[in-house]
């Protein structure tokens, strides 16, 4: 294996659970709605916000916002937009030295690197300007293939754009949509992170505490 596949919340970064309800319930008293049922349209329609359904995030917000009764203005989308296009690079400019470090072991004993990733379209624009973009040979966002994981088609297109056969992968993720087990059935060697959150208890495969001690398989 000389092929590094990576998930990106919970796995290179903190999921941000708490910072993304806060921010989605002032987006809501942004649009004028009422916050609570504002968020949990937007968590109801996290599946299609990450296969784009709805298009860019502005018009996303737009559609969500309305299904809640409100009629936003453009200047109120343009501001809930902004604020968490905010969380998302603050999100993204958030990663440990560590796992920092880790990729770049991986680069520079010759692996390819990609990412798989269930991100709306905030995430997607953010992440050229992240401090782990530039360790990264080719990206698999689902807003972008159009699939989500456990979806086969975002892991294959990541091998597609790697040149690489799944069974050629090492696959870290920590288990969130139920993306090991996906991985793994296509061939790829998976592995659990517990670095940022335990989202696969009942996975019987192999698990590592940090995203750095990955680097353990750059010696097998």
């Amino acid at each position: 294996m000389k092929v590094l596949v990576t998930d990106l919340f919970s796995t290179l970064i903190a999921g941000g659970d708490a910072e993304r309800a806060a921010v989605n319930a002032r987006m809501g008293a942004i649009l004028g709605v009422d916050s609570t049922a504002f968020q949990r349209a937007f968590d109801a329609a996290a599946y299609e916000r990450f296969i784009g359904a709805y298009g860019d995030l502005p018009n996303t917000l737009q559609v969500i916002a309305e299904r809640c009764g409100g009629a936003p203005t453009e200047q109120q989308v343009q501001e809930a937009t902004s604020l968490r296009r905010s969380l998302a690079q603050r999100l993204l400019g958030a990663a440990p030295a560590a796992t920092l470090d880790t990729l770049a072991a991986f680069k520079q004993a010759g692996w390819r690197i990609g990412l798989v990733s269930n991100i709306t379209a905030e995430t997607q624009l953010q992440w050229a300007g992240s401090p782990l973009a530039k360790y990264y040979d080719a990206t698999a966002f689902s807003a972008e293939v159009g699939a989500a994981k456990p979806d086969p088609a975002i892991y294959k297109a990541a091998c597609t754009a790697l040149s690489a056969a799944p069974r050629d992968c090492l696959y870290v993720g920590d288990g969130n949509d139920n993306e090991l087990p996906a991985a793994a059935a296509l061939g790829m060697h998976a592995i659990r992170t517990l670095e940022h959150a335990n989202n696969a208890p009942t996975w019987q495969g192999p698990t590592i505490n940090t995203f750095a001690d990955l680097q353990t398989y750059l010696t097998q």
